[in-house]
């Protein structure tokens, strides 16, 4: 590839960085173009395959180049014609916006088919093409923002992809409409109002984060001022003076997190205004979802999932199933529409209470929810479960310990359906399921992410 030749500086303060003409291979895991240059991998976010780009370098290291998207010199086909974000280079946070939709359901479709390749688990036709989430932009019901200030002016927005720096952002398009309206207010007030923002450097200031809650069937909102001390005087007056100017908002909380870490969430939480909790609805289940639980971000998506989930089953009154990491039921609750009994495990004391709160909601009396670590509690499980033809897995990033799954694999249920957030960690644990003697049936990727690399993977296993 040839190099060009670095612009010179004009003053010694600021000396212009050094430029390369790349043409991009491909993208990696995390969606970011790839070219070789002087044998390295030089990286650029948002160039795509087939393309020929100028970049800036950013961070030279031992085997890879850093650098940032200056100009694009040849298109590819991929390329959208229309740019959908004004920030992205800047936010970073969507590293595929700029891509055709249909395209990026391809490079996620390789993506799971490349780590079960990797495992010697691929076969033709087991990885079915990408469920499109519908629609691409505007889709995401929930929001973690950062408030700051700079002169002076009060920014809500996400931290810049591997950065500390708040980005603002106003109208970001993969938000739903209600989460940008309710920000743009709040942002305003906070101004008109006066009130501080927490300064990290300093260690004081008022408000931290704010989180935002959209339930897109119901059209209502939750919001949840993360604060640095307990307030009764000013966020009282923020929350109300929200409800007047955005309707939609049925609650609004305040959360108190002292620490000085990045934990976002702390260990107090006071209703302000409205409603305790927000109620959505998923296919034809309602979920109370308290401020501080954690719920797919893609609502409309998560219910074709779910949907999915309980098609493949196939339960009947005589089945039992066990729902390990079950979050506040989402899965099992949809199971047990059908099934004799389901058990749900879950370490976060906090998601069992909302998880049999919702059960409650749902008329659902055929549902246990205990807290404890998954291995431990399936353990107890196994001497006392008769008839188990469904365990379903929902690990987090990193997936399920060795243990777990190989207590899984002793205890032999009749079919196991594994929703995994990163396709390495799922291969992997595919190898120790099949290796125990399990097969891979139908392996779907869905994509609850649209403009991001991150692929959602439903996977059905049979004994």
């Amino acid at each position: 590839m040839k190099k060009l030749h670095s612009r010179k500086t004009k003053t010694k303060q600021q000396p212009t960085r050094e430029t390369l003409k790349l043409d991009i291979d491909a993208l990696d895991n995390e969606g970011i173009g790839m070219a070789t240059h002087k044998r390295k991998t030089a990286l650029v976010q948002g160039a795509y395959p087939g393309e020929t780009v100028i970049a800036e370098v950013e961070h030279v290291g031992r085997t890879h180049i850093f650098t940032q998207l200056r100009k694009v010199l040849r298109n590819s086909r991929q390329r959208t014609a229309n740019i959908a974000c004004k920030q992205e280079q800047s936010c970073l946070g969507c590293p595929l916006i700029n891509m055709k939709y249909q395209a990026q359901l391809d490079y996620k479709q390789q993506r799971v088919a490349k780590a079960l390749e990797e495992q010697q688990l691929l076969r033709d036709d087991l990885v079915l093409p990408t469920l499109p989430s519908e629609p691409p932009l505007g889709y995401r019901a929930s929001a973690k923002l950062v408030f700051v200030r700079n002169r002076e002016k009060v920014l809500i927005g996400l931290y810049q992809r591997g950065s500390h720096e708040v980005i603002d952002c106003p109208d970001c398009p993969v938000h739903h409409p209600l989460i940008n309206r309710i920000a743009t207010v709040i942002r305003n007030e906070v101004q008109r109002l006066g009130i501080s923002t927490y300064s990290s450097k300093h260690q004081n200031g008022l408000l931290r984060y704010l989180l935002i809650r959209v339930s897109p069937l119901n059209d209502k909102a939750m919001v949840t001022f993360v604060s640095n001390f307990r307030d009764l005087q000013q966020l009282p007056k923020l929350g109300k003076r929200l409800m007047h100017k955005v309707p939609q908002v049925i609650a609004v909380h305040q959360n108190v997190n002292s620490s000085t870490g990045n934990v976002i969430l702390g260990q107090e939480t006071l209703k302000l205004h409205g409603l305790p909790d927000l109620i959505d609805r998923v296919g034809d289940i309602r979920l109370r979802i308290a401020p501080e639980a954690f719920f797919q971000v893609n609502t409309l998506q998560a219910t074709r999932l779910y949907a999915l989930i309980r098609q493949w089953a196939g339960l009947s009154r005589q089945d039992n199933a066990v729902d390990l990491y079950c979050g506040i039921g989402g899965i099992a609750l949809h199971l047990a529409k059908d099934a004799g009994q389901v058990f749900g495990i879950e370490s976060v004391a906090e998601a069992v209470r909302n998880a049999a709160d919702n059960a409650e909601l749902n008329d659902l009396h055929n549902c246990r929810f205990q807290a404890g670590d998954a291995t431990e509690e399936l353990q107890k499980l196994a001497g006392r479960l008769d008839n188990l033809a469904l365990t379903t897995l929902n690990p987090p990033r990193k997936g399920c310990s060795a243990e777990l799954l190989q207590e899984l694999c002793a205890i032999r249920p009749s079919q196991i359906i594994y929703v995994s957030c990163d396709p390495d960690s799922l291969a992997r644990d595919l190898k120790i399921l099949t290796d125990g003697g399990y097969r891979l049936e139908r392996v779907q990727p869905v994509d609850m992410f649209p403009q991001t690399a991150h692929v959602e993977t439903l996977v059905q296993l049979t004994r």
